[in-house]
């Protein structure tokens, strides 16, 4: 049976065999072994990294560089994030998928560099801009990944990718703040370039030759994903949802650096970064929220985790001490890569020949809610301290509970 869906150039997964116009062959399932899996999560930690490397060390790049541009350094990192997700990562359904990957792998360590150098804050934004454009190559490594797997193996293939991910996060931030204590944080940049050109070396030579699937245009994909926008309900409360608990996760992120530096506390960038160690729990969140969505339902699991990040923010915003601060941000790194997770798995399920474009959608709203999260922390802590920092968050992540609870209350039938 053969069937053409509403997006022109796409064809359902039930569909006959296409035409080799529309189509070319590609490697499969066999493939892809456990250590090429690794060598590709492990990847896509290095690339996914670099737009967290800064937030440990934004207050000793403030005492460092002129201007007074430094407090939107993460924001144009989480920026260039989402806009590499709708301009970059439907690149991956239209070219060769190891070229692609190699060529933003090497344009990734240039910008790097470029922030390694840079002379002032106004320079380091445009940098940290083009370092979070390029890192979506992170986003590129999963959907190549779960097209090479076999069939039968392709949930665990996706998801050692995913947990390959969550590890770059949580040692990206312990890292960089160990670096920038002990060296500098110019030298967290520099070391970062190696790592980058590593990582390209290493998809060189492990990836197969992986030809596009499809020969849609580029404008026509990128038209698409408004299509995909405007014809599922369930895509748009999933980016809604989503976009509002990552705001609400950087915005602690962003400013967690300068609470610690508070008199009551004290603490440096090494201290900020070995928060990230905490995060540890995300790893686990991403299995448990897994077999909970199987059980139980997607929609319920998330839900849970907007509950789950709301109340982090009511404990860093009443317990004040250093152990609330650990406490809240177990709760909040468990809630974001739960409901993160079953948002997925909705989302996947609409239109699988789409995924890599429903993936952008809800990528792409996310990483916008942490770069307006992260912008607006900056205005909440010059305003107000710790004390409006808390109810930004709480709002961030009250705003999530209340989409998915209007759902879970809206009546059937």
């Amino acid at each position: 049976m053969s069937m053409q869906n509403t997006l022109g150039g796409e064809r359902s997964t039930k569909a006959a065999p296409p035409k080799k116009a529309d189509a070319k062959p590609s490697a499969a399932g066999a493939v892809l072994g456990f250590g090429a899996t690794f060598a590709m999560a492990a990847a896509a930690g290095v690339a996914v990294a670099n737009i967290y490397y800064n937030q440990p060390m934004l207050a000793v790049i403030e005492q460092d560089l002129p201007g007074r541009l430094s407090g939107a350094i993460p924001t144009a990192t989480q920026l260039g994030y989402a806009a590499g997700l709708f301009l970059l990562v439907p690149l991956g359904d239209l070219v060769e998928r190891r070229r692609l990957i190699v060529i933003q792998f090497t344009l990734l360590a240039v910008a790097l560099a470029f922030a390694a150098v840079a002379p002032a804050s106004l320079a380091m934004v445009a940098a940290s801009l083009m370092i979070g454009l390029l890192s979506t190559v992170a986003q590129q490594i999963v959907p190549l990944a779960a097209h090479l797997a076999a069939p039968e193996k392709r949930g665990a293939t996706v998801g050692t990718v995913l947990a390959g991910i969550l590890t770059g996060i949580l040692l990206s931030r312990t890292l960089a703040g160990f670096v920038a204590t002990h060296g500098g944080w110019r030298e967290m940049f520099w070391l970062a370039v190696p790592m980058a050109l590593a990582a390209a070396a290493l998809m060189a030579a492990i990836l197969p030759h992986s030809p596009p699937d499809s020969t849609m245009s580029y404008a026509k994909a990128l038209r698409s994903i408004g299509h995909l926008w405007t014809e599922f309900a369930a895509l748009r409360r999933a980016a809604v949802t989503q976009a509002a608990l990552f705001a609400a996760f950087t915005t602690f992120w962003t400013i967690l650096a300068f609470q610690l530096e508070q008199p009551q506390f004290g603490f440096g960038a090494d201290i900020a970064g070995l928060f990230g160690l905490v995060g540890a729990v995300g790893i686990l969140a991403a299995p448990l929220a897994g077999r909970f969505a199987d059980k139980h339902g997607a929609a319920g699991t998330v839900l849970v985790g907007a509950l789950v990040t709301l109340a982090s923010w009511a404990v860093f915003g009443l317990w004040g001490s250093l152990i609330g601060l650990v406490v809240g941000v177990v709760l909040l790194d468990f809630g974001m890569q739960s409901a993160l997770v079953s948002n997925q798995h909705i989302v996947f399920a609409l239109r699988p020949a789409a995924r890599a474009r429903l993936n952008t959608v809800l990528m792409g709203a996310m990483f916008l809610g942490g770069a307006a999260g992260s912008a607006a922390s900056t205005l909440a802590w010059n305003a107000g301290g710790w004390t409006a920092v808390s109810l930004l968050g709480t709002g961030f992540a009250a705003l999530a509970a209340g989409v998915q609870l209007r759902e879970a209350l809206r009546p059937r039938g």
